[in-house]
């Protein structure tokens, strides 16, 4: 155990909170006082009445992240929490989050990046007034610029929402709100792993939510999401590995629900209207990137696509593998059967999980560059638009899966 370390700072010595807000983090020591001073703006404006708490899930941040929480002012009282030395993960700062909000008997919880710059006291609103109102669980939705949130837009959502038939439009948003009861679900489940433990929570607490069946709704947060943003062609490793796969390995778990599922039904929505429209921030992609990485994943991974894809993708692949930026387009039926075809390979026995999901990257880099061309003249709710188009391809690509799918299983 390192010197000074302390799982637990808790200056108030709170033994009870019914309402909690979350500021994950490591390393946001120069970040993370913004979110907590509007958290308890929020707190105070909303929930006044309720005994309520702030607490910081850290990864023991060297960058001293607990000092410049614990010395932001705020009325609601504060609470940090950090996982043990050498212990990482997003995922597992939650885990830390689950049992303390168990302990406290908190009846509802909301969660903010430490990065935000966009957060109002409303955001707490949002993502917390519907808890008391007898849902669950609180997916965001806020406007995006296009190019933002690629791994939601191409592959978490239409997965999430093919799969299960819920449409939720940021399964991965990284700020929501869910219930009391449920962290108790989430400590309690079987289905934690490394990835789990890592980026791959958020998608895995929408999943969970989505199959225990309880009441989800989307909160309109009313501004755009603003935080650091990345070129969607600059380093995925591990996060890109974790979320995909924490996707493929719950349709393992989830196979006798999603294999039922025909159509998508809407997700409520919670505060609407939109009232001034904020633009969010611009996010510049690299085009010539995108294709390079995409070609470059012939000569390092069609060894792999031909165990992993089925022979007439594969096909399709090398067809579109010889174009050129210019005439360049992948198209949504095809990338719905890459995807459907590396879930299925995704739990087989003598594939290597992490080679299965290295080898994806450059297919997502030439779909997401697809993606691009074709929005690049729109407006983000003409794009919004196109990926809600993709999203019934996938659906009615689904039988595909199932198929494959199922002759996988009589292989076994």
């Amino acid at each position: 155990m390192n010197k000074g370390f302390e799982k637990e700072v808790n200056p108030e010595k709170i033994q009870r909170a019914e309402m909690v807000v979350c500021i994950p983090s490591y390393n946001e020591a120069d970040a993370i006082s913004y979110p907590v001073t509007q958290a308890d703006m929020g707190l105070h404006k909303y929930f006044n009445e309720m005994d309520m708490a702030i607490i910081n899930c850290d990864n023991n941040s060297p960058d001293n992240t607990r000092q410049a929480f614990l010395d932001t002012e705020t009325q609601a009282p504060k609470i940090y929490l950090s996982t043990e030395p050498g212990i990482k993960g997003k995922g597992n700062n939650f885990r830390n989050l689950f049992e303390k909000v168990v302990e406290l008997n908190a009846k509802a919880v909301v969660v903010v990046d430490a990065d935000l710059k966009s957060i109002t006291p409303e955001w707490i609103r949002h993502l917390g007034a519907p808890l008391f109102q007898g849902f669950s669980y609180v997916a965001p939705l806020y406007i995006r610029h296009k190019y933002d949130g690629t791994i939601t837009n191409g592959i978490a959502y239409p997965m999430t929402r093919a799969l299960y038939g819920r449409r939720v439009r940021q399964p991965i948003g990284g700020d929501f709100g869910f219930s009391g009861k449920l962290a108790q679900m989430y400590l309690d489940s079987t289905s934690w792993n490394e990835s789990v433990a890592n980026f791959g929570i958020d998608v895995w607490m929408t999943t969970m939510a989505i199959n225990q069946r309880v009441q989800i709704c989307q909160a309109f947060m009313g501004r755009p999401k603003i935080h650091r943003t990345k070129d969607p062609g600059s380093d995925l490793g591990p996060m890109f590995r974790q979320v995909v796969g924490t996707i493929f390995a719950l349709m393992e778990a989830f196979e006798s629900f999603w294999i039922k599922v025909k159509y998508s039904r809407p997700t409520a929505i919670f505060g609407f209207g939109l009232g001034e429209v904020e633009m969010p921030p611009k996010v510049d992609v690299d085009t010539d990137n995108l294709l390079h990485q995409f070609h470059n994943g012939f000569e390092r991974f069609g060894h792999i696509w031909e165990q992993t894809l089925a022979a007439d993708v594969c096909r399709k692949l090398k067809e579109i593998g010889g174009l050129k930026e210019k005439e360049f387009n992948f198209p949504t039926d095809l990338w719905a059967r890459v995807l459907f075809d590396t879930a299925v390979s995704y739990g087989m026995a003598g594939m290597d999980a992490d080679e299965v999901m290295d080898s994806l990257i450059p297919l997502y880099f030439g779909r997401t560059l697809s993606f691009v061309k074709r929005t690049r003249k729109m407006s983000i709710k003409q794009a919004e638009e196109v990926i809600e188009n993709d999203c019934e391809t996938f659906e009615m690509t689904k039988p595909y899966l199932i198929q494959q799918w199922k002759k996988r299983r009589a292989n076994e």
